[in-house]
């Protein structure tokens, strides 16, 4: 992929290279394994029970509508615990030490609706390696309705973005079940970015295509057809499903990045001021670091600072390595930013995205 920036790794290299000294030494010392192992698979069996007991139950059983729709809304979280805590990990490598495991596990976003491949390159490849660098990082897109950056043109539209982003942020995994896969894969096919997953474009989006009418078929045609419920309340409970688990997850990704006292970095610019590290400390931020309840379900994203630097590191090691990381930061003075509580960090952001309404607000928003 070409015209993407560099990062300057003589800027902080002497702290980039304790921190991962330490963070190393820690594994060491403790003999542990960097996955997720044997700890996460409660969690995992959770978050499938929350998905599929429901459907199994509206399929086996005369549901009435307004069980249908509380069986929809259980499966709406089920969608979400899947996404955070079991296909995002997953697709990291950091689920298990066996890569079939990964790979495996990867594909349950597939089964909720999503693309693994899609996800991989949008997320783990563009979001991780350029985090709000305008042009590359696509969790900065929103297709003109609003506004994550000072550095997006503003458009009267973007006034009220404030009141209806939460709306908007709800549409996300409708997004991914009808159009935004296809979408992105073709573009990735473009940039060259499928040549370095190995995979070809017809087969990339024949296996999108399979697996959308699988899904559309389990989920829409079983319940009508088989089921024997009315259309009005299948996809009434469909939408519902869909609008809770996109809102939760939005609740998670978008406190971490999205705050007003991160750096945004404009297009264009052909080098970053920082290390790779630095550069994640300053873009990134925790939240409810002492919630264990958040921390459980959301998978550890709730440490976004530690995920975002050791991305390949199971989620159940970031309340111990963040302390490495916050000890680290300090000494050599690099931000390290965590929000105290989920609440704070929601608040934080809507007040962030009210400030970007503003036509010429740059404010405490910085510029890279």
């Amino acid at each position: 992929m070409q015209g993407v920036p560099r990062y300057n790794r003589k800027n902080n290299q002497e702290f980039a290279r304790t921190l991962r000294s330490r963070v190393n030494q820690y594994f060491e010392d403790n003999n542990f394994d960097r996955s997720g192992g044997n700890r996460i698979i409660g969690k995992t069996l959770v978050m499938f029970v929350l998905y599929f007991l429901p459907f199994v139950l509206l399929m086996a059983v005369e549901l009435t509508a307004w069980q249908y729709i509380i069986c929809s809304i259980i499966m709406g979280i089920g969608v979400a615990g899947i996404g955070l805590g079991i296909m995002h990990e997953a697709v990291h490598g950091s689920f298990s030490n066996k890569k079939w495991v990964n790979t495996v596990f990867g594909y349950s976003l597939n089964l909720i609706g999503g693309n693994m491949l899609s996800w991989r390159i949008q997320h783990n490849i563009l979001h991780h390696s350029f985090t709000n660098v305008r042009g590359l990082d696509e969790d900065l897109e929103a297709g003109n309705i609003m506004r994550f950056t000072p550095h997006e043109p503003w458009k009267p539209r973007h006034r009220f973005q404030y009141i209806y982003a939460w709306a908007l942020y709800s549409l996300m995994t409708f997004s991914w079940v009808l159009v935004k896969d296809f979408k992105r894969i073709a573009k990735y096919h473009k940039l060259g970015l499928l040549e370095g997953q190995n995979v070809k474009f017809s087969n990339a989006m024949l296996t999108i295509a399979v697996s959308k009418i699988v899904y559309i078929s389990y989920m829409i045609i079983l319940p009508i057809f088989v089921g024997g419920y009315s259309p009005v309340v299948v996809l009434a409970g469909f939408v519902l499903m869909h609008l809770i688990g996109g809102l939760m997850l939005a609740m998670i990704f978008q406190p971490a990045h999205i705050m007003e006292e991160h750096d945004f970095v404009p297009d264009g610019v052909s080098e970053l001021e920082m290390c790779y590290e630095a550069h994640q400390l300053s873009t990134t931020s925790n939240f409810a670091p002492t919630n264990k309840l958040l921390t459980w379900f959301c998978g550890g994203l709730n440490y976004q600072v530690e995920h975002h630097i050791f991305p390949s590191i199971s989620h159940v090691h970031y309340p111990a390595i963040s302390k490495i990381v916050e000890k680290t930061a300090t000494e050599y003075g690099v931000p390290y930013r965590s929000v105290p509580s989920f609440r704070e960090a929601l608040k934080i952001h809507q007040r962030t995205m009210k400030k970007l309404s503003i036509p010429d607000y740059t404010g405490s928003l910085k510029a890279a």
